[in-house]
């Protein structure tokens, strides 16, 4: 269906609503964005994106370019090297390589004869190369929080999500309970 709630049938214009639905799902919505910091810390090193390909799951659909995790998983030396290259280059940059930034997005019905864009989930197929790129940038983020958030911080952090949170709530309140408390 269109914005107006009038069905499509027109492939064009299906794909004109998709486009427009999926700009404005994405779209960025801060008044004014950060200043970009000088303060970018130390160049990725070869071990980062080493185990960065090697924690990369298998079995995964590859994005517009092709690359699977299992190819980057069979990069020997001078690949792993050219990688590193690249992605200290994006890091010192901060551009992107146009080829990185594309993405094929698929649309899964969330329920049957759906008709509304909102009704499908929509999933992004990502470049692996990009994907392997953000997660060195997550790590190096993760290390950085860890040392700030306190141990009272529950989600958002690997063995530390809101279950455990609630776990210890509710141990307290039974000790609480138990000392009518």
């Amino acid at each position: 269906k269109d914005k107006d709630g009038k069905m499509i049938f027109e492939k064009e214009k299906v794909l004109e609503r998709w486009a427009e639905y999926v700009g404005e799902l994405f779209a960025d919505t801060r008044s004014s964005l950060p200043e970009p910091s000088n303060d970018r810390g130390p160049p990725i090193v070869k071990e980062e994106v080493e185990k960065a390909i090697k924690n990369s799951q298998l079995g995964k659909a590859p994005g517009e370019d092709g690359i699977t995790t299992e190819m980057l998983k069979l990069l020997e030396d001078f690949g792993i090297n050219k990688l590193t290259e690249l992605f200290n280059l994006i890091y010192s940059s901060g551009e992107y390589p146009e080829d990185l930034l594309m993405s094929i997005f698929i649309t899964l019905p969330k329920q049957p004869r759906a008709t509304d864009c909102s009704n499908f989930r929509t999933i992004s197929l990502m470049p692996h190369t990009l994907k392997i790129f953000l997660k060195i940038i997550q790590n190096r983020i993760g290390t950085k929080i860890d040392k700030e958030v306190g141990p009272t911080q529950f989600g958002f952090r690997p063995g530390s999500g809101t279950r455990e949170g609630i776990f210890c709530y509710n141990i307290i309140a039974q000790k609480h309970l138990e000392v009518d408390k």
